[in-house]
Formats: C-alpha cells, sequence, structure tokens
C-alpha cells in the first residue's frame, strides 16, 4: 500500500467491529483491504451484480484476493438449492473488512446471479449437481 493512496474511512463508533484500527496501529495483518473506500466498493458491488459468466466470477474472485486479501468461497449450499439464497457465499474473517461489506458482496452476487440463472447452473455443475440429469 502506497503512502498516498486514499484508505477507507473509519465507521461509526459502535456501528462496526471491523478491526480497522488495530490493524492500522498493530504489526502484521494485511492493509490492503482498507484500500477498499466507499467509492471503490460501490464500483465493486456494481461489478458483482453485471457478472456475465462464470468465468467472469472467478475472475473477480481472484482479483479480489490479489488486491484486497478477500478469499471467498462460492458453493452449493449442504441443502437443496432452490434458488438463489441456497448458494453458500463464505467470506472469510479479515481484519479491517466492515460488517456491511461483509453483508453487500454475497447480496451483489446473489443479484448478479438472479439476473444470469445460467451462471448458477455452471456453478452447480461445475461442483457436479447437475451431471445426472
Amino acid at each position: 500500500m502506497t503512502p498516498s493512496a486514499p484508505i477507507r474511512q473509519p465507521c461509526p463508533p459502535g456501528a462496526c467491529n471491523c478491526g480497522r484500527e488495530q490493524l492500522l496501529d498493530g504489526p502484521g495483518g494485511d492493509p490492503r483491504i482498507l484500500l477498499l473506500t466507499r467509492s471503490e466498493e460501490k464500483r465493486l458491488l456494481e461489478r458483482l451484480e453485471s457478472i456475465e459468466s462464470l468465468a467472469d466470477l472467478e475472475r473477480l474472485q481472484r482479483r479480489m484476493h490479489e488486491q484486497l486479501g478477500i478469499r471467498l468461497d462460492i458453493a452449493p449450499g449442504h441443502n437443496e438449492v432452490r434458488s438463489m439464497r441456497g448458494i453458500a457465499i463464505h467470506i472469510d474473517e479479515l481484519p479491517g473488512l466492515c460488517r456491511k461489506t461483509r453483508q453487500a458482496i454475497p447480496a451483489a452476487i446473489r443479484r448478479g446471479l438472479e439476473k444470469h440463472p445460467e451462471i448458477a447452473y455452471r456453478l452447480l455443475d461445475a461442483h457436479d449437481l447437475l451431471r445426472d440429469i
């Protein structure tokens, strides 16, 4: 992270438990997540909502990890997948990642999958759930 790069503004006191201050003050940790400013977060969410293919979604997952340190796992849930809510989207714990952002990313992905259900079918197929149909 370069010294001149803008970093995310702190959440209002008591509104979030992201650990932003400990990440800034303490040694270690991955400060890349602080590069996700509110405007960049908005761009990311718009991009996640406008995915065009499973390869596009996987590419975004890789870029989120490379640039921000966010590990995102998307797979069919443990029970039946009857809707997009049946697809499990898990974000690893990451100091500095705001609670609202942690909720907004899966919601944006689900909206993208609802716009393009064929991506969800490819995701299910990639996990061998549609091979016998």
